[in-house]
This record gives structure tokens, sequence and C-alpha cells, in this order.
């Protein structure tokens, strides 16, 4: 059975999605504040973690930093009542793995979980099947333990920098559009959120690459968007 952790304070809202996730047949725990949230996290076994932007305490944006920072990288899904695109990109840079505003219908809710559920589980199976170590040059790759070395120096990545990074390079020469890179790494289409990928690439050459000006790792495809160096 899958278990979530919703964190949320609005008693209404939390109250009806544990009622509909537990008629889905998921153990449900709550928690009405992010501090509570937040240490419930750290010491659950959780499958999801659903997590009110605004709270008391510590907001979602704070747990989800946190908690990525610890390494725990349980799929989260963000709510909140704010629908500005900074917020968007805020919540899901900070390594949240999906975004639904309020007010959301219920079927919608259902779904979102429902899909980052699915989507955890094939990349768990997907891990299973493919080699868990890519080294390239200078840089190595743990993916059980997504880990990364430079130079033999540990690299802190966030998640998504991580994914986007072990996408190209067990494809390397492929070329990815900025779009598909949304798409794949964020589970479906942020159609205008294109300078999200720009960042996150930015990011990662400064993290990986010897002269981030001049990258040897993650190469621009004039015209479509990057890819990872094959012939190093």
């Amino acid at each position: 059975m899958k278990k979530i952790l919703v964190v949320e304070d609005d008693p209404n809202i939390n109250e009806l999605l544990q009622l509909h996730l537990k008629d889905e047949g998921y153990a449900v725990e709550v928690a009405d504040h992010g501090g509570k949230g937040f240490e419930r996290a750290q010491k659950g076994e959780f499958d999801l973690l659903i997590l009110d932007v605004m709270l008391p305490e510590m907001n979602g944006i704070q747990i989800c930093q946190r908690l990525r920072a610890l390494e725990i990288f349980t799929p989260i899904l963000m709510l909140t009542a704010k629908s500005e695109e900074i917020d968007k990109v805020m919540g899901l840079e900070s390594g949240a793995d999906d975004y639904l505003t309020k007010p959301f219908k219920i079927r919608e809710f259902l779904a979102r979980v429902k899909a980052i559920l699915r989507r955890q589980e094939l990349q768990l199976l997907a891990l299973k099947k493919e080699k868990t170590l890519i080294s390239q040059g200078l840089l190595e790759i743990d993916v059980e333990k997504r880990k990364v070395q430079f130079d033999q120096k540990r690299v802190e990545l966030t998640p998504k920098e991580f994914d986007l990074l072990y996408l190209m390079a067990k494809n390397p020469g492929r070329s990815y559009s900025r779009g598909e890179l949304l798409e794949l790494i964020w589970g479906y289409d942020f159609s205008g959120y294109e300078h999200t990928v720009n960042a996150h690439i930015n990011r990662l050459r400064s993290k990986i690459e010897s002269d981030p000006n001049n990258p040897s790792y993650i190469l621009t495809t004039w015209g479509v968007g990057y890819r990872f160096n094959d012939e190093l």
C-alpha cells in the first residue's frame, strides 16, 4: 500500500484530501503546519509528499529544499493558491515533482497523484535495467546513490539538475529540445517555461565544467537545444 503524507493547514482541505486518498486505497498521514510536516517527512517512509506552499512555521518550498539537501528524494506534489509564474518556477526549481494551483478538482488532483507514483515506479524499474555508473572524463555519475563527482570531488546537485544530467549522459550525442527536457524531467509539458531549462543547464555547467563558457560535457545544439558530448 502506498503511503502519502499531506501537509496542509486548512482543516477542510486536509480532511477532503485525506478522505479521497483513502478511498483510492492509499495510507495517509497528515500534518497541519510546516515544522511538523518536515519532521514527519524526515522520519517516515513515504511514497509521496503533498505540500501546501503557504504553511505556518516553514513553507512548502522551504520543506522541499531542506529535504532535498538531506538527499531525501521522495516525490513531492506542491499545492498553492498562488498562480503567478514565479511561484511555479520556485516550486519546480526547489525540487518538487509537480505543481497544482488551488482551487482544483479532486479528479485532477487524484490523476496527478497517480501519475507521480506511476512515474516513480517506472523510474525504479528503469534503474534496475540500466547501468548504475556512468564515467566520462573527469565526470562520474553514480545513478543508484544519485551521486556525482567531478575530478574526484563530490558535486552537490538539486534533484532536477541530477535528472537532467543523467538523462543526457545516458544518451550521449542525442540532442534534446527545451520542450522535450521539460516534458521528460518534469513529467508533462510546461509550455512557456523553457527558460527554466536554460537556468538548470547553466547551473549544471557551473558545477561540472572546468570552463562553463566553453563546456566539454553539456553542449549546445544550435537551433535545437542541448546534448551530452559523445566524443569525450
